[in-house]
């Protein structure tokens, strides 16, 4: 969400913004909140010289009453009432047209970094570095769930019975496997100086609006019936409403949070072979990582976020590159965004496993997240965040990568401690 001022002074940067987003059909918004801003403001402006001027005269109308002039003091009364009918009138036009501006305000996306680049969907998204070998072994790589199937980890049936497609059951081994990333991802989050969090698992509309857009909103989030409630996507949702309507002093600044949370998500659509699984699911478990810093120091914090994810899948041996977001992949409340992709010997590619984003003072100003400066002048605080890991999806690319040849799987040095020295898991089928 931009700055009204900001519109009001540049609309054709708005404008070209949105042609940048390919989001051709917002363009007349522009004009719209032009108009309905100029209507609220100029209803404001007669509504304040309406009540100056009839608190002025209404201390005339007992002098005239004192002095015998009822007709004067009438006449004067009367002018009152006018006055009030039409400030009355007034307020109304103003709520209706600072309504409709805040709605539209709401629908046009955020300002992008001069350093997006361009382009009208993921298609168009642009590599920016790998790290590791993507290695083919010599063997077959099994479809994620048989590798789990070798080890009883897994059950798709049973959770089919119990909640519909999109859940599973992961057992034994493989959901101990499920537990210590996230472990891990916690540990070595808390090492970078983070502060952990278990957050609330549900949050109220008010936040939903501030964290994500409409479109986001209506295909991510589960509604709880008969309650201001709904089911998170992300830790990120209720991380980020933590600070809704604080004033934070510059001093506590930058918030560095990780927070380990349960997601649901819709995940409309049809899916191919490759997203069925555990890869795109109703429920899943996320290790995430938020900051809440300066204007000036978000950019050096996006490169930091980002780059910890890398750090943390090359420790676990999984080769994985960077991938900067188009301007048409963007959600609407994002400045600059990059995922981290991991490779699949299976497909021979790359798939997403996480997504860092700075979100600039979009979700600031809608949740009205302040700084107050050192001079006592408040200003709107910036805020990121970025998968650590998410699970199980993340299990896909770790048993891949760490799949040998006789069926058995390597743990990772880093993840031993988490699986009680654990060096290999061995399939039992």
């Amino acid at each position: 969400m931009i700055d009204i001022r900001f519109l009001r002074e540049n609309p054709e940067v708005v404008r070209e913004n949105i042609r940048k987003k390919f989001q051709d059909d917002k363009l007349p918004l522009v004009d719209e909140v032009i108009e309905y801003d100029e209507k609220s403001r100029s209803a404001q402006v007669e509504a304040d010289n309406l009540r100056a001027e009839k608190n002025k005269i209404s201390k005339q109308i007992g002098a005239l009453m004192a002095q015998g002039k009822k007709e004067e003091a009438q006449a004067v009364r009367q002018k009152v009432a006018d006055s009030g009918k039409r400030i009355a009138e007034l307020d109304a036009i103003k709520k209706e047209a600072d309504e409709i501006v805040r709605k539209d305000m709401m629908l046009i996306p955020q300002i992008i970094d001069p350093s997006v680049p361009i382009g009208p969907d993921d298609s168009c998204n642009v590599e920016i570095q790998k790290y590791g070998d993507p290695v083919v072994p010599d063997f077959e790589i099994p479809y994620h769930t048989q590798i789990m199937e070798t080890f009883d980890g897994i059950d798709l049936d049973s959770a089919g019975r119990v909640a519909g497609n999109g859940f599973y059951y992961l057992m034994g081994d493989i959901a101990r496997l499920h537990s210590s990333v996230l472990s891990y991802a916690r540990d070595f989050m808390i090492g970078k100086g983070f502060n952990y969090h278990l957050p609330p698992f549900m949050i109220r509309s008010n936040v939903v609006t501030g964290v994500m857009s409409f479109a986001e909103m209506d295909a991510m989030m589960y509604k709880i019936e008969g309650e201001d409630l709904y089911l998170i996507g992300t830790s990120e949702h209720s991380m980020i409403g933590k600070f809704i309507d604080q004033i934070i002093p510059e001093e506590k600044l930058p918030q560095t949070l990780t927070s380990y949370s349960p997601c649901f998500r819709k995940e409309k659509g049809a899916h191919g072979i490759e997203e069925r699984g555990v890869y795109r699911i109703h429920q899943f478990e996320k290790q995430e990582m938020i900051v809440v810093c300066k204007p000036e120091e978000s950019m050096e914090w996006y490169d930091k976020l980002w780059s910890y994810t890398v750090e943390l899948f090359r420790s676990m041996d999984i080769p994985v590159r960077t991938l900067e977001c188009c301007s048409g992949d963007l959600a609407d409340l994002k400045v600059k965004s990059c995922d981290v992709e991991a490779w699949s010997p299976r497909q021979k590619k790359y798939f997403e496993v996480g997504s860092c984003s700075n979100l600039g003072d979009a979700q600031a100003r809608r949740l009205r997240i302040r700084v107050k400066g050192a001079d006592g002048e408040k200003y709107l605080a910036h805020t990121l965040n970025n998968t650590v890991v998410a699970s199980p999806r993340m299990l896909i690319a770790f048993l891949e990568n760490n799949l040998r040849e006789d069926g058995s799987v390597a743990i990772p040095k880093v993840l031993q401690p988490y699986m009680g020295g654990m060096t290999e898991l061995r399939p039992g089928k």
